[in-house]
């Protein structure tokens, strides 16, 4: 990590609770932040509750996309979404269990549905391929 002279600041994961990017490192004392989502979230991605080793409880929402997920840890996006903090990386170790509340869609299920029955059709040859060259080149020619 890096301190803020820029320093590099080794920190063993083991020892981190959690590390906050924020908006600014002053932040503002008074501020009581939220920890929990009053109602359902209105961002799409993963409603997950953590749970630390020292008892204290943090909701937020993790990416729905798998291949982000990281094996040391989670990025949240926390419940205040008006807080100092834009981001929290949780490692696993700081965690005692971590339970999915919900997923929250982007709502490109719902607009599918309402398009017609709901499924996709499978894409015709001309769709799936790619733009390399202009379809009038690509009619009469008999591939290689």
């Amino acid at each position: 990590m890096l301190d803020r002279e820029g320093r590099a600041v080794g920190v063993p994961l083991d020892e981190i609770k959690g590390v906050f990017f924020v908006k600014d490192f002053d932040g503002n004392p008074q501020r009581s932040e939220r920890k929990l989502f009053q109602s359902r979230p209105r961002l799409a991605g993963l409603w997950v509750q953590m749970t630390f080793k020292d008892k204290e409880v943090l909701e937020g929402l993790l990416p729905s996309n798998l291949v982000e997920l990281s094996p040391e840890g989670f990025l949240l996006t926390p419940a205040d979404l008006y807080s100092n903090n834009l981001k929290i990386f949780v490692p696993r170790t700081a965690l005692k269990e971590i339970n999915v509340l919900g997923v929250i869609s982007d709502g490109r299920l719902r607009r599918l549905s309402q398009k017609g029955s709901g499924v996709p059709s499978e894409p015709t040859t001309s769709e799936r391929q790619i733009g390399l060259f202009p379809a009038s080149e690509r009619q009469g020619k008999k591939p290689l």
